[in-house]
């Protein structure tokens, strides 16, 4: 269950939305077209670089150039919409705001009863009512309910069941108020449409690449598509952790701070042998190297060390297909898979 539940329409076999994917380096957008039974299609993209002026804020330097981006996206993006679809516009529009905007948390709720209860979406609904977490001056955007536990067993048709205890898994999204209402305000400007949702770029890309590599039930994913990286852990096919980094200047001090970040993890919780890296284009050769070089023998306790799988466009083609010619952007790809995950979880 997640606050995507009644944002989406669900009466529709075929739906469009404008993905948005907001950065303090650079912003893109995508049209995205769903027709149930296929693979969504990315019919358009582009990304734009953030640029600041001389003693302007991150936050305005930023606006301005998701206020570029959007005229572009209404002007070249829109007719091409239109051919593929017969409409030049979409339905929603979903919003991935990244560090320094956003804070991913993952945290367990338990319900249990002495008598047998039923497990429903309102129980669920009632535990984030009751266990609502408040951040100041952030705005709680989504959660996500991302596994369920009934009676110590993992179950992905949880619902109508009668158990004695349930555990929920809830992935939760918070942005910075000022920043998504700014957002929010820039989007509905230009699109003339109420239905923006923002959600954290740390809790989207995670669970798009949990979708994209779903046997992997055991993994660690770095995130390192900004300049502030994420680590989630995944154990038995479930969030456990979830750890974000800050920015750091190099490339060797972003090396030192992934080990520590695992040796903090490894404390915790037994490591997987798998690791997902997410970079960009330019980056995910170079980083890659770094943790495969990194000294991390104690960590696993094992001459063998962990497999680096870098996450690139090429694995999410088969869920994923893109129409324009540009060259694939992937967190815009993972976008457009976790949008179709989200509608087809609701049909």
């Amino acid at each position: 269950m997640s606050f995507f539940t009644n944002f989406f329409h669900t009466d529709k076999k075929k739906e469009s939305a404008v993905l948005i994917d907001v950065g303090v380096e650079s912003v893109a957008g995508a049209y995205a077209y769903y027709e149930e039974g296929k693979e969504p299609e990315v019919l358009y993209t582009r990304r734009l670089p953030v640029e600041g002026h001389a003693g302007e804020s991150r936050e305005k330097a930023m606006l301005r150039a998701l206020t570029i981006l959007g005229d572009t996206l209404i002007r070249e993006g829109s007719p091409v919409l239109a051919r593929a679809t017969g409409s030049g516009s979409a339905g929603s529009i979903l919003v991935s705001v990244d560090a320094p905007w956003q804070k991913t948390m993952v945290r367990t709720e338990a319900v249990e009863e002495e008598d047998a209860f039923v497990f429903t979406k309102e129980l669920v609904r009632e535990t984030l009512e009751k266990t609502n977490i408040t951040i100041p001056g952030k705005l709680l955007v989504d959660e996500s309910i991302i596994g369920t536990i009934l009676n110590g067993y993992e179950t992905r048709d949880p619902y109508g069941k009668r158990v004695h205890r349930a555990s929920i898994v809830i992935l939760t999204s918070f942005v910075d108020e000022e920043v998504a209402t700014d957002i929010a305000t820039t989007l509905r400007g230009v699109f003339h449409s109420d239905r923006v949702l923002p959600i954290a770029g740390g809790s989207l890309r995670s669970q798009a690449v949990h979708c994209a590599f779903p046997h992997e039930r055991n993994a660690l994913i770095l995130d390192a598509t900004g300049p502030h990286t994420t680590i989630a852990l995944v154990r038995k096919g479930l969030f456990v952790a979830i750890l974000e980094g800050p920015k750091v200047a190099t490339v060797k001090a972003w090396q030192e701070h992934v080990v520590d970040s695992l040796a903090d993890l490894g404390r915790r919780y037994p490591l997987p042998r798998t690791i997902f890296l997410l970079a960009r284009d330019t980056e995910v050769a170079r980083l890659r190297t770094k943790l495969e070089t990194a000294d991390m023998d104690e960590l696993w306790l094992s001459d063998n060390p962990p497999k680096v799988v870098s996450v690139l466009a090429s694995h999410v083609a088969g869920l994923v297909r893109q129409v324009t010619t540009a060259a694939p952007d992937l967190p815009l790809l993972l976008m457009a898979l976790f949008w179709s995950r989200t509608l087809e979880d609701k049909r």
